[in-house]
């Protein structure tokens, strides 16, 4: 069957998680932990092997023994369920950027044939990239893609752009506004007008969601909750998954956790990972003050004391001048650092507030009788945030301009990975 009649593999690879699935699907078929677990029990036997003998036997055994190391690996949840042991976990992505390719490629080849248990030669893919990737790292994507698993076709697209068209169902829709993605990696603050990253303007944000897990997990530790240290940033991730969110106003916040304890405390119970015995955390302070880094990041981290609203302030006012207020009317949260109760309500509030107040400012600096028109500012939250790159590829993907923009195995074998660089532009979308 021609590949261009079925739907295309989505792979967004992230620091933290990794989603998989089908174009035209709503949600991916599976959301896991960008983990590999390889069992390199063989290679450490061959460690107490001299490397100068020339024995027939022993060459062969050192090269079953690295075939078996090859094939053994897991992925996701499974291979942190065997941590600690013979298997030793690695993460191939760290700050949204790619550091070993051999694992990821491990990674790619145990969702096709395991998770979504498919053949790769029949489908065209679509992978997600970080808007800071290099150009030589596409490339490699485009070889592993092309080489190792023979892919028909495919398209690389920025992550920034997918969470734009997550909001979109049709091919004519303005792909203006300002990407704020917070993951585990490394967060950042894009502006994209018209399908296109404003790379000059964008922002960096050093504060990610693994730093708000340590927070929590270094505010419980100081309160002196008992929480078992081979399994605390775990215990911590779930705290705050379950229990933390924005609040308006951090001082008034503090009276009603003290006027209240009963309401506003939660428990946390668990048991301990290696005895099973059962343990218990109460979580107070730490639901609002996980969250509160991004809007007062000194109470975690002097080197960096720029909240997030203020960032992305600068990001808008560095872009140009005609482009603003569409950019400020569509400000889109993406990644699982943004689906804070609340966030999005906070987040709009602080940003619109700088606005106004500079507004009023330069009014009254210049002195001007006529009231200037005021700017709208939105942050738009959804139930998809924390894949909303993976839904836009979704949605990129199911239209009929995807596979004749998408790379093929044809023009790969004809001009190399070099094609891989760049992706073009929707022309009936943009």
């Amino acid at each position: 069957m021609d590949p261009t009649c079925r739907p295309a593999v989505i792979f967004d690879n992230g620091t933290g998680y990794s989603k998989l699935g089908f174009a035209g699907n709503s949600e991916p078929s599976f959301i896991l932990p960008t983990v590999v677990g390889v069992n390199d029990s063989f290679l450490k036997n061959l460690r107490h092997t001299d490397s100068n003998s020339t024995d027939t036997a022993n060459w062969l055994a050192q090269y079953n023994a690295g075939v078996m190391a090859d094939l053994d690996f897991h992925i996701g949840d499974d291979a942190l369920s065997k941590s600690g042991g013979i298997y030793t976990i690695d993460r191939p992505i760290r700050y949204s950027q790619v550091e070993n390719w051999d694992t990821l490629e491990k990674f790619w080849q145990q969702s096709i044939y395991n998770y979504l248990r498919c053949d790769p030669e029949e489908h065209y893919f679509l992978l997600t990239d970080s808007p800071v990737t290099s150009p030589e790292s596409r490339e490699y994507m485009g070889e592993i893609m092309f080489e190792t698993f023979n892919v028909p076709g495919l398209y690389i697209a920025v992550q920034s752009m997918l969470t734009l068209a997550a909001g979109y169902s049709t091919p004519k829709s303005d792909m203006t506004g300002v990407v704020v993605d917070i993951g585990d990696g490394a967060p950042q603050v894009v502006p994209v007008v018209n399908g296109y990253v404003i790379g000059s303007s964008m922002k960096s944000f050093p504060i990610s969601g693994d730093d708000v897990t340590r927070f929590v997990l270094q505010l419980l530790q100081e309160r002196g909750e008992l929480i078992p240290p081979e399994d605390s940033m775990e215990t911590a991730r779930k705290i705050k998954e379950a229990y933390c969110y924005s609040c308006t106003d951090i001082v008034k916040e503090f009276e009603r956790h003290d006027k209240k304890p009963d309401k506003y405390i939660k428990l946390w119970s668990g048991r301990k990972p290696k005895t099973g015995v059962p343990y218990s955390v109460d979580v107070g302070y730490e639901r609002f003050l996980g969250p509160e880094i991004f809007f007062n990041p000194e109470i975690y981290c002097s080197d960096f004391i720029t909240p997030l609203p203020d960032l992305i302030d600068m990001c808008v006012q560095s872009s140009p001048i005609d482009t603003r207020r569409a950019l400020y009317k569509n400000i889109v949260l993406a990644g699982g650092g943004t689906i804070f109760k609340d966030f999005y309500k906070r987040l709009q509030n602080s940003v619109k507030k700088i606005v106004d107040d500079r507004i009023a400012a330069n009014t009254a600096r210049l002195g001007l009788d006529v009231k200037p028109q005021p700017v709208e500012v939105n942050v738009a939250s959804n139930p998809i945030q924390g894949y909303a790159a993976w839904f836009g590829g979704s949605v990129v993907a199911s239209l009929p301009e995807f596979y004749d923009s998408c790379h093929t195995k044809e023009e790969y074998e004809e001009y190399g990975a070099s094609i891989c660089r760049t992706s073009p532009i929707f022309k009936g979308m943009y």
